[in-house]
């Protein structure tokens, strides 16, 4: 196992088949190849990509989202950033899968699976799991996340940098160490007042939890059940489906 190379030159699936990265100049942050995916069912599809522009000086939010399918310890955990809360761009740590590959927690953990970044719109990724995941179903939960701007544009940029060096130079997935959540976990060092590790995020179910206690999501002063019930977004999801607004309409009464 220890001579397998990682490589970008496979036989993808065509939801992972292409790479994004960006341009950066100055505060402007040019995007290219958003996934953007016209789903009528989670395996029928017409993909889609668009490049768009991002200023710095706008990014104001970044929200958790967390999707469960097998129980509260496990969760697939991805952030989205906000500019001017109100345009949202989505980041889901994956692995790239090759044609006919499907997914296991134990290949996992033996360089069977390069490492993606998922740079999605909303629509798209959201969307997904909340209205097309049927078998089995998935629970999606999205919080707010507390911080600073400065924080929030150095953690972005900590992404676009990631997701431009994966372009050049792959890496292996590992379901332990470079995995959806403790990828986040690494890629938040790059602020002062990150969080240390705790077991929770290897229960990647349980990290809403832990930045609840650590004071790290917008609460309006809910119990954490009571955040968690009012967080879940399946059914706002649900009714606004394809519309322009779908991100407006999934956060209602999260703000």
């Amino acid at each position: 196992m220890a001579t397998l190379e990682p490589s970008n030159d496979r036989e993808w699936q065509r939801d992972v088949a292409v790479l994004s990265y960006a341009d950066i100049e100055g505060d402007k942050v040019t995007v290219h190849n958003i996934r953007h995916f016209d789903y009528r069912s989670e395996f029928d599809y017409t993909p889609r990509y668009y490049n768009k522009t991002y200023d710095l000086t706008k990014l104001d939010s970044v929200d958790l989202i967390t999707t469960y399918w097998m129980g509260p310890s496990i969760a697939h955990t991805f952030l989205s950033f906000g500019f001017n809360d109100e345009d949202y761009l989505a980041i889901s740590i994956e692995t790239r899968k090759e044609k006919s590959e499907k997914y296991s927690t134990f290949k996992g953990f033996f360089r069977q699976y390069e490492l993606y970044y998922v740079v999605a719109d909303e629509r798209d990724v959201i969307r997904l799991r909340t209205n097309y995941r049927k078998d089995p179903p998935e629970d999606v939960y999205l919080y707010r996340v507390l911080g600073s701007k400065e924080d929030a544009k150095r953690m972005f940029m900590e992404y676009i940098q990631k997701i431009n060096a994966l372009k050049n130079h792959p890496e292996f997935y590992n379901s332990l160490t470079t995995n959806c959540t403790t990828n986040i976990w690494l890629n938040s060092r790059v602020n002062p007042d990150h969080l240390p590790f705790s077991w929770k995020i290897l229960a990647s179910g349980y990290v809403p939890d832990y930045l609840y206690e650590k004071k790290r999501l917008v609460t309006h002063n809910l119990s954490f059940a009571e955040l968690h019930k009012k967080s879940k977004i399946n059914a706002r999801a649900n009714t606004a489906d394809k519309a322009i607004d779908f991100s407006r309409q999934i956060r209602e009464g999260l703000n």
